[in-house]
């Protein structure tokens, strides 16, 4: 059966570009899954946290961009919903480029790894966090033209937050204190070679070489999808990112 794609223009990390998803995507989907953040925030009469996690190459920033546009969108069926990204919560460039950690046995930069658990500053993160389910704060990003981050950019104080990053639900010491500020939660599962040809093609586009492109896939991003889908806790909800860049019901739920 041939699918009914809606095509959306959206801005995600300040450009914009056009996206497609399905009919039944979004009806059958995301917006229950929107309906579920609104019911949440009635029952509980106070801020809602949910968390949208996936691997590496699975689209969770532009899908958490799209869930805050559709539910403005639909705003007499659901509340709006604020999309925030974890990325803003790597350490600087600077501490980076100076600090070595240890990779399979060997001294190397954390810059080389940058986007590993490693390289985020989890206990900032879990304190922001808190302090978005109280009274609000303001919100890390990280400045893909300038590739670093831009403390306390955003000013956020509304009722429903949606963030998306790989690494909030993971098992691992430190990181499970960032899952339990989680009132829901949705994991994105997906075949780690379509990840992987996603991954190349990305930074094909973005100017490197596809020899570059695999090497850098096979010392870093092929790590982070296996400890993503392997050390994940079970989420709310699972997704499947499928292989048209749609997304249908995971094998989780």
């Amino acid at each position: 059966m041939e699918k009914n794609f809606l095509t959306y223009n959206l801005e995600v990390n300040g450009l914009w570009q056009e996206v497609k998803f399905s009919a039944s995507a979004v009806e059958e989907i995301f917006m229950p899954f929107l309906r579920e953040l609104t019911d949440l925030k009635m029952t509980m009469d106070r801020k809602v946290i949910a968390y949208l996690v996936a691997p590496p190459g699975a689209g969770k920033s532009t899908l958490a961009q799209f869930l805050e546009k559709l539910s403005r969108e639909r705003s007499k069926e659901v509340d709006p919903v604020r999309a925030l990204g974890m990325d803003g919560f790597h350490f600087t460039a600077a501490y980076m480029n100076t600090k070595e950690i240890e990779r399979d046995g060997k001294k190397i930069l954390m810059r080389d790894i940058k986007g590993a658990p490693e390289t985020f500053d989890v206990d900032l993160l879990i304190e922001k966090i808190r302090e978005l389910r109280s009274e609000g704060t303001n919100w890390n990003i990280y400045d893909r033209k300038i590739h670093d981050v831009l403390p306390d950019y955003w000013s956020v104080e509304d009722d429903i937050i949606l963030i998306e990053g790989n690494y909030l639900l993971l098992k691992d010491v430190g990181w499970t204190n960032v899952r339990v500020l989680a009132d829901y939660s949705v994991f994105i599962e997906a075949e780690p070679e379509l990840l992987r040809e996603r991954l190349i093609n990305r930074k094909v586009l973005g100017g490197s070489s596809r020899e570059d492109a695999e090497k850098f896939f096979n010392f870093s991003d092929a790590k982070n999808i296996e400890l993503v889908l392997k050390n994940s806790a079970r989420a709310d909800e699972t997704w499947k990112l499928l292989p048209d860049g749609d997304f249908g019901v995971g094998s989780r739920n």
